[in-house]
């Protein structure tokens, strides 16, 4: 493909890879191995129905917030990200943003997006947008495009999507019956089983849950009833893992009040007050995580996002469109307390934890340290670097807080959390980046060059670590 003359030549083959140490490290022992992406919100419907993307548009800029927030920071018009423009039109505007993304992570991404998957070398820009919109449009079309064949072409091997407890996953009970190479297993989300914060909201999405699980929701009991109902269910459908969206946790002493009392409340249309909002959560997910931990899962928690900062463009164009940032809620205390609850009785499941605001880095790093009991290795993770983390320096902080304060040895990696068929290539700006950490210490005669030995880490923290981790087999579908 010829276009403009500006190349990417920084993405060589050794690009991140700065001494020949973190060059062995990849190209031998992570560069080829494939991949697990254990949390992603890709829509389980288009994997099923293989779906091909209209144009380049539709499969890389909607719904991607990160370039929607660069291009308003450029000064560009809503019509052009969100609005009514013409879907070549938004791209030009984007082909126009790419060049002032320069030292932001999209800059990288885009241009290793634009290489691994259409092989285009060129510097993406105002001048040539318009070509490589249309280059990549006819690829578009072809079968190696499609949702599993973009899979595909990054050698992914397993995706998990996030699911709410109310979903039928009739798509992934279709996927399954195709016998296909790549494993698309659920993830259970029961965020809104607990957002208690709108009360009639509640009451509606209540309503939902007790269609999906035939259970009459009328107590806090039948609350739970109809949430062990849906693990139950989704466990047949080979799930394995739950995931959960959260400020922080919470964690009470007592009962400070009377759980009944707040669900009456809540179905008479009354507002609970801050601290009864966070009880309500903190019984939810204590009775949920021993429903996992007595199936065998792996729990997530994602803590520290500040959601819905705007509420003037919440009211425009509603949540997940770019207007959240990183939190400063205390985590600690309340984090201890609610797995030192469920390790009590021996009811702590596997769990990762995720946090959003780098000060909480050394926090995360040796709490899980607290729970880790020899029952398997890593029992408890401290979570790759998520969101506005998961770039070079949050990647290579939490690698380094990981690596003073626990074993990296054990780490179950990278993962993409990304709505984007086409974000597949941040695992392998991960490994780079894990390789050249490595290959940099032995540069610096930190550590030997055994190579068959850190080749094998290389190799466990990229793949092996997360396959032995879950439990993420064809068989376990049920239908």
């Amino acid at each position: 493909m010829s276009l403009a003359p500006v190349s990417t030549s920084f993405l060589t083959e050794d690009f991140l890879l700065h001494n020949e140490y973190a060059k062995i490290l990849y190209h031998n022992y992570a560069k080829n191995l494939p991949i697990i992406d254990y949390h992603n919100h890709l829509p389980p419907s288009e994997i099923n129905q293989n779906k091909k993307f209209e144009n380049l548009s539709k499969v890389w800029l909607a719904g991607d917030h990160y370039k929607w927030r660069a291009m308003r920071t450029l000064g560009i018009s809503e019509k052009y990200i969100t609005g009514n423009a013409s879907d070549e039109e938004k791209f030009q505007k984007w082909g126009m943003t790419v060049p002032y993304t320069m030292r932001n992570p999209l800059y990288h991404w885009t241009h290793m997006e634009l290489k691994r998957y259409f092989d285009i070398e060129e510097q993406l820009h105002e001048g040539n947008a318009k070509e490589i919109y249309s280059f990549c449009n006819q690829k578009l079309n072809q079968d190696q495009f499609s949702t599993t064949g973009l899979l595909s072409q990054m050698n992914v091997e397993v995706v998990c999507s996030t699911d709410d407890p109310a979903d039928s996953l009739l798509d992934h009970t279709g996927f399954h019956l195709k016998n296909q190479k790549l494993g698309m297993y659920p993830a259970f989300r029961p965020d809104k089983s607990f957002a208690v914060e709108n009360p009639k909201t509640y009451r509606e999405y209540l309503e939902k849950l007790e269609q999906a699980s035939k259970v009459k929701i009328h107590s806090f009991d039948s609350l739970l009833d109809a949430l062990q109902n849906r693990v139950d269910f989704f466990h047949k459908r080979a799930c394995r893992l739950s995931d959960h969206g959260l400020e922080q946790l919470y964690h009470f002493e007592g009962n400070e009040y009377s759980i009944d009392t707040l669900f009456n409340h809540l179905m008479q249309g009354k507002a609970l007050i801050p601290d009864e909002v966070h009880f309500f959560k903190y019984k939810t997910l204590i009775a949920l995580s021993k429903m996992y931990h007595a199936k065998g899962w792996v729990q997530q928690f994602h803590l520290g996002a500040l959601r819905n900062t705007n509420s003037r463009s919440l009211q425009s164009l509603g949540p997940d469109t770019g207007f959240d940032s990183i939190g400063d809620f205390d985590q600690a205390k309340a984090l201890a307390g609610f797995l030192n609850e469920l390790d009590t009785n021996d009811q702590l499941t596997k769990t990762v934890l995720y946090n959003l605001n780098p000060r909480d880095n050394e926090v995360f790093a040796t709490m899980i340290g607290n729970f880790n009991d020899g029952s398997s290795k890593g029992k408890i993770q401290f979570g790759s670097g998520w969101w506005y983390m998961d770039q070079k320096d949050g990647m290579e902080k939490q690698l380094n807080t990981l690596s003073n304060m626990g074993l990296v040895s054990c780490f179950i990696g990278m993962l993409t959390d990304s709505r984007s068929f086409l974000s597949f290539p941040r695992h392998e700006y991960f490994r780079r980046i894990l390789c050249n950490i490595f290959g940099t210490d032995v540069a610096n005669g930190e550590l030997p060059w055994d190579e068959k030995w850190l080749g094998k880490l290389i190799s466990d923290i990229c793949y092996f670590n997360a396959k032995n981790y879950f439990d993420f087999k064809s068989e376990n579908f049920q239908i």
